[in-house]
This record gives C-alpha cells, structure tokens and sequence, in this order.
C-alpha cells in the first residue's frame, strides 16, 4: 500500500457486515468503526494481514452519528493507546457522547409511527449493548475543514447532511476518493428504502457530491441497491459513483412527489403497517417490512412531514 491508498474493512453483526476503511498514511485513519466488537474482532485481524498494526492508527474518522458507525469509536480509541483523535461534525457529536441521543433520535422520528410500546426500550438496550463508550470527540467539525494524516496526505470534510444532520462526506485530496456513509442510499440497503431526516438537505448533499466533489472513488456505508434490487458493493469507481448518486437523486424525487401529495391530501390513520402514509407505500409499490429498525420508511416520510409543516 502506498501513502493515500485505501483498504475496506469488514467486521461481523448477525448476518450483515460492517464496513469501515483504512487510509494508508504517516498519521493512519479509519473511517466509521462499526459497533463495540468491530475493532478487535474486525479491524484488528484485517489489518494484521495486510501489514498494519491497529494501535497505529492516529485518526478515528465518524460520517455520522448512527450505532453502526461510532458503535466501536470507544474501543478503537482504546486499542490505540488513546492517541487517536475521533472526529464528528458537531451536530452528530450528542450520539458519541451519550447512548440516550439515540433513544431521543428514536422517538422524535420514526418512534412517532411504529406501534411498538417496547421500541424506545429496544432501542436503549441496543445502544447499551453495541456502543462501546461514551465520549467526548477531539475535533468536532462544521465542515469545510482540511485534516492532515501526514505528509502529503489530506483529507477535506465536506457536510452532506441529510440522512443524519451531522453527516459529512470525507474526501482524499488529489484523489477524490469519497467516504460518504450513508449519504448515498440510492434505493436503500436490506429494507429496501433509502432513511433520511431531513429529505431537502439529503437532496442538497447528493448534489453537492455529484457537482462539486465528483468523486472517482465512492466509499459507502453499506452495500446499497440498485432499482433491480442488487447491491452494489462499497467500493465503487467514477462510472458507478456517478450512477449511485444519480440513482439516489431520482428516487428521492419520486418519494419526495408521493409524500408530498399524502401529505396535501391529508394524513389518515389506517390499519396499515404504512399508517399515515399508505398511499406513498402504494404509490411506490413498496411492500417492506416499514417497522424493521432502522425504520428508513418512517424516518424518510417524518421528514417530509416535517417540511411540509414547515413550509
């Protein structure tokens, strides 16, 4: 491996995997760290066979907030001798510092529409069980920042949020290798539908991302899918980069059309596992589980809400 160049890193939960990424440089980071057991029974072993040692690791590089992306921030911290500096923007920084954010996140979203009177004790029992530690980040960005990992290597934060709003795309400088989370969805991952809070600034991300940083290289968070229901992998060139975002932009602007004529319609509490928005789900033919976590049709159509209260 060269100075710049990057390596995924799969760790397990369940039947999934959790991606993170090693940037190769003096100062070495990582992208996203998985939940509690991801760095030493992930990370550790990854980088053992590729010739890199875990407690070198000098940067602890979080896109947003969720369980599954700062779930192991505690514990890698720890494995390097404390030296590491974790990196958040400001507005995602509550949910490293306290596991109660993420019950909050909950119920003020996607816990407003599932009836499930256990489901902000589920989701406390979650954050307890796979977040490693609370606490408080080294930088906490407001983007626009460019970070050193040494030498030539340099890493600007672009804010891309949206699906959280502290999510931000890092991106290698020289190489345009893009590390956006979950902020390219395209037609969402297992629950097949994209999860957004806020549809207008996930809108304005992904055309921050096709305009202005034009990656060459795009790191997702998961392996989203395509329209036909198959994944893309995490790791994706220009031409796939470009088809992701795009792909991601054009859905939103159909769920966006559909939840926007619910809404101006009226909402109506139905027995439908949608309720109160079964005519989006109708509209689009979606016919996903809506209250398996993390609820990304929930969380998508209480944004719109939110806007359309708003406007």
């Amino acid at each position: 491996m060269r100075p710049g160049d990057v390596h995924p890193l799969v760790s397990p939960w369940g039947r999934f995997g959790l991606y993170s990424f090693y940037i190769d440089a003096p100062e070495p980071a990582i992208v996203d760290t998985g939940i509690a057991s991801s760095p030493a029974e992930g990370m550790a072993p990854a980088l053992a066979a590729i010739g890199r040692r875990v407690e070198d690791v000098r940067w602890i590089l979080l896109t947003h907030g969720h369980i599954d992306h700062v779930g192991g921030a505690h514990a890698l911290w720890e494995l390097t001798g404390r030296r590491a500096r974790v990196v958040i923007h400001k507005a995602d920084a509550p949910m490293l510092r306290s596991r109660r954010a993420h019950v909050a996140e909950y119920l003020n979203g996607r816990g407003r529409y599932l009836k499930d009177p256990e489901g902000a004790a589920k989701v406390a029992a979650a954050a307890d069980a796979v977040i490693s530690g609370e606490m408080e980040p080294a930088l906490a960005l407001r983007g626009g920042e460019t970070l050193s990992l040494g030498g030539d290597v340099t890493v600007s934060v672009h804010p891309v949020p949206g699906h959280t709003p502290g999510s931000v795309a890092y991106v290698i400088d020289g190489r345009r290798s893009a590390f956006v989370g979950d902020a390219v969805q395209v037609h969402g991952a297992a629950n097949g539908f994209p999860g957004y809070a806020d549809p207008v600034a996930y809108r304005a991300g992904l055309l921050r991302l096709r305009d202005e940083v034009r990656p060459l290289r795009l790191y997702l968070g998961h392996p989203y899918r395509g329209a036909d229901g198959r994944p893309y992998g995490v790791e994706l060139d220009a031409g796939q980069a470009a088809e992701a975002i795009q792909a991601s932009l054009d859905l939103e602007a159909r769920v966006g059309e559909a939840a926007r004529r619910c809404l101006r319609d009226g909402l109506r509490e139905t027995d439908s596992p949608y309720s109160p928005f079964a005519p989006v789900a109708e509209s689009l033919g979606y016919t996903g589980d809506p209250a398996l976590e993390p609820s990304p049709f929930f969380t998508s159509m209480h944004g719109y809400r939110t806007h359309h209260q708003n406007s």
